[in-house]
């Protein structure tokens, strides 16, 4: 199995592979400003390459809990100037974090790979942007989905994101995605209570067979929650967390802290293929 598309290919299965992100915000929870200006942005996503990064996400709007959206046409001007800056410098695939189709339309033109949707494919025009452009998509299990709170009292919610992320993946295939382009996100930390993030970071349940699967834990306040700490100090509890993700078998691993990750999950892929060992 394959997560591949427009200028990308990951065998699955091999290796678990770390996407670094890159925040184009003034306000993000983990990192907001450090990288808002372009020069900034362009360098880390240089940076999160050396360290290892095997694909870069860029984002341009805090999603963080109680946000206030961007319009899409500020989304676009932070973005457009960090792709100028990366073309011809950065020989990774680039995602781009964003719920806008016309937002997705235009990165897609000007060189990105794949589009990332928090929403899990809201819109009809994110699977035909995508299709059109050949990209990967990866769809979210969000945190106002309608099948949420039906499960909120379970302990393994991997039943209500599955039965979601299979009906996202069936909507993007028939608009005509392929199948090899498109990885399923359950969403760790929107909406979810901190039992059901904790469930989900081993559940098996939750993905959809046939379909990449990745998982983003990264300073979230589920990586701290038995011992609080500020953002930049969850790197202990998001390698850990992902850790267990990755032991359940997550392919894609979305942090911030690329080194620490690369160094743990080198480790641990290297342990599994050696002793067979897994969740």
């Amino acid at each position: 199995m394959r997560f591949c598309g427009n200028g990308f290919d990951f065998p699955l299965g091999e290796k678990t592979y770390v996407m670094g992100i890159v925040n184009v915000t003034p306000d993000s929870f983990s990192d907001g400003g450090r990288f808002l200006s372009p020069a900034d942005a362009v360098a880390q996503a240089l940076r999160l390459k050396e360290e290892g990064a095997d694909l870069i996400d860029l984002g341009a709007q805090s999603t963080r809990p109680g946000f206030t959206p961007v319009s899409e046409e500020e989304e676009w001007r932070r973005l457009k100037p960090v792709l100028e800056g990366l073309k011809g410098r950065l020989s990774l695939p680039i995602s781009i974090d964003t719920f806008y189709p016309s937002v997705a339309e235009r990165a897609l033109s000007a060189g990105a790979q794949i589009l990332n949707d928090i929403t899990g494919g809201k819109e009809e025009a994110m699977f035909q942007a995508a299709a059109r452009h050949g990209a990967g998509l990866i769809l979210m299990h969000p945190g106002d989905a309608a099948d949420l709170s039906e499960h909120a009292a379970a302990q393994d919610i991997g039943e209500a994101v599955h039965g979601f992320l299979f009906a996202a993946a069936m909507r993007a295939t028939a608009a005509g995605v392929k199948a090899q382009s498109i990885c399923l996100d359950p969403g760790i930390g929107f909406g979810k209570t901190m039992a059901q993030n904790r469930a989900l970071l081993v559940s098996k349940t939750a993905r959809v067979e046939g379909f990449a699967y990745l998982v983003g834990a990264s300073r979230k306040r589920v990586t701290a929650d038995r011992f609080p700490s500020p953002p930049d100090r969850r790197v202990g509890g998001t390698v850990a967390a992902h850790t267990l993700a990755q032991l359940a078998g997550a392919d894609f691993l979305r942090v911030h802290d690329v080194f620490e990750t690369v160094q743990a999950v080198r480790l641990v892929d290297a342990v599994r293929q050696e002793t067979g060992i897994s969740l």
